[in-house]
């Protein structure tokens, strides 16, 4: 049996862990530098649609006292550890599929009554965390994925915890799901669908699996064996990254090229420390730069890729390349908005190739380590390239931000 674990509203609930009294609150959450709404409280849905440009719903926010909070990324990320530490007590094999949401396996539970141990977790969770989850349990992950919806759909009849154990069971679920909430079943392939007839999971199943085969690939037949109830999607283990980027907006429009190539030093920098936790290595790098496409301005996009003379997780290699990409395709007169660097082609440590004719200097590893140990004993980055700008952090647009509780000494919970 499988169980996918979901964090109900979690950016949400995360922001009334440590402030009570944005219990049954609308509450919405920003994106970077605080553009678009990314998530929203169940009281927040019907004023906000998701995506929403947050300086066009000033007013929708006044009107109906909805609270406005900038992504505060290290409080949700302490968060999610937290919790998927809580589900490896329960059991070992855990893939942790995104920030809020968990799929368990559970090998050799045949004994256990998976609804009272899903209270169990439920419970628990929320004791220690004061996080409130749904839990769905089923034969396979894509039947987990609806059980899932069915439980936090309905709460009170299923105490936050729903399995589907039998046929009977599956069926009922499958004619009651839409076809577009089907895990895996994009908008795109779901027009498709529609026009077959087929506006339920149950309506997907009946498809034979030649023709899925035919129109929607082996994954499309694989999500309808796992929706008859046949186990095919394992449990994945965590592998390393093949592209790694750091993109972000300015907080302003910028025209100097100085400016903008500090900023893609330091996201070079930003991979390379990526890199080199992954212990891994990167043989191509990427750069882009835009302009802001909201604004009546001319527009100029443009990017390039860089093959590296050798295999490096360097910050000092990676950042010198992709300055090198940055004047290619810098142009004067326009104002950027936005840059960002992807280092790709990347290989494990023992899968490192060799040059015979230029290699990196040997220094830099030793270097690389030192500084990587210095800056995670400070907690922050002390130690920068020259490239960088010293006195600069990068900081978002964070207008609504709350206090980290949980990962800063100095904005720890007061009890008075």
């Amino acid at each position: 049996m499988y169980a996918l674990v979901d964090c109900n509203n979690f950016y949400a609930s995360c922001e009334r862990v440590f402030n009570p009294k944005l219990n049954n609150k609308p509450i919405v959450v920003l994106s970077n530098n605080d553009g678009c709404v990314i998530a929203r409280s169940n009281e927040a849905k019907q004023f906000v649609p998701m995506g929403a440009v947050a300086f066009k719903y000033q007013s929708i926010f006044k009107q109906n006292n909805i609270h406005v909070f900038s992504s505060n990324y290290a409080l949700y990320g302490d968060m999610s550890m937290r919790i998927m530490n809580i589900l490896k007590q329960f059991t070992p094999d855990v893939e942790v599929y995104s920030i809020d949401e968990a799929f368990l396996q559970f090998k050799g539970f045949k004994q256990y009554n998976l609804q009272e141990y899903g209270v169990q977790i439920k419970d628990r969770v929320k004791k220690w965390t004061n996080m409130p989850v749904s839990i769905g349990f089923a034969k396979t992950k894509a039947l987990t994925k609806i059980a899932n919806k069915i439980a936090k759909k309905f709460p009170k009849r299923t105490n936050g915890v729903y399995s589907i154990q039998t046929d009977e069971q599956r069926i009922k679920a499958l004619k009651w799901t839409k076809i577009e909430d089907v895990w895996g079943i994009g908008r795109r392939f779901s027009k498709k669908l529609k026009i077959l007839n087929v506006y339920t999971a149950y309506d997907f199943i009946q498809l034979s699996d030649a023709f899925v085969r035919k129109e929607f690939s082996v994954v499309g037949l694989r999500l309808k064996k796992e929706l008859e109830g046949e186990s095919v999607l394992k449990l994945d283990e965590v592998k390393p990254k093949k592209a790694i980027a750091t993109t972000r907006s300015f907080a302003h429009d910028i025209t100097d090229f100085n400016e903008i190539k500090e900023r893609v030093a330091t996201f070079s920098v930003t991979c390379a420390e990526k890199l080199r936790k992954q212990n891994s290595y990167a043989n191509l790098v990427y750069v882009f730069i835009r302009t802001n496409n909201f604004k009546k301005d001319q527009q100029y996009a443009n990017g390039i890729s860089i093959k590296l003379p050798f295999s490096t997780n360097s910050s000092i290699t990676i950042a010198k390349y992709a300055k090198k990409g940055l004047q290619a395709i810098y142009k004067k007169g326009y104002r950027y908005k936005k840059a960002g660097v992807l280092v790709m082609g990347i290989v494990p440590k023992p899968n490192k190739q060799l040059n015979l004719f230029i290699t990196e200097n040997p220094k830099h590893d030793k270097l690389m380590q030192v500084l990587d140990k210095i800056n995670t004993n400070l907690g922050e980055p002390k130690l920068k390239l020259a490239s960088q700008n010293l006195e600069k952090t990068w900081i978002m647009r964070q207008e609504k931000l709350s206090k980290r509780y949980t990962t800063c000494w100095n904005e720890l919970l007061e009890v008075k």
